[in-house]
């Protein structure tokens, strides 16, 4: 029996090496766009998650204070960072834990923001916030209150 030589078939195993090889390496370049995409797909749904869980609360409070014009009515905090900067969903978790910590703000009185500037900074004084196994620290800089709106700035340092 006669074996034929490998000489002839040569051009064949290395087209059809390359063309394997070019089939792993477009599924490696098509797998890492599309986990690209999903990722940015699934960061963008955890904002707008968390936006539309602030807009339900806010409008659950506008309509139970709508009648009263001196009481804060609404809480909006702004993250101000000094250090490296976080992942805006890291942001986003944090300010929504200090949003809950702050719902006994609403419904109080604008003329009495003197003392409730000093509960706010007891309550929120270098308050250790963990998200995703990472303690974050804040701490206020800046509270103000204009037509039922109470503003605070926070440092957010890792």
């Amino acid at each position: 029996m006669r074996i034929p030589p490998h000489g002839r078939f040569r051009p064949f195993y290395q087209a059809a090496s390359i063309f394997v090889l070019g089939m792993i390496v477009g599924s490696v370049v098509y797998n890492s766009l599309y986990h690209a995409a999903y990722n940015k797909m699934w960061e963008n749904n955890q904002d707008l998650q968390i936006k539309i869980s602030q807009y339900e609360e806010d409008i659950k409070h506008l309509k139970k204070y709508s009648k009263q014009p001196t009481v804060i009515k609404e809480i909006k905090i702004r993250a101000e960072q000094t250090e490296e900067p976080l992942d805006s969903l890291i942001l986003k978790e944090i300010i929504k834990g200090m949003g809950k910590d702050l719902t006994a703000l609403r419904g109080r009185s604008i003329f009495d923001i003197d003392t409730d500037s000093k509960l706010t900074r007891s309550l929120l004084e270098d308050k250790i916030y963990t998200v995703r196994e990472k303690d974050y620290k804040v701490k206020i800089r800046t509270m103000l209150v204009m037509e039922g709106v109470l503003q605070i700035w926070v440092d957010i340092s890792g």
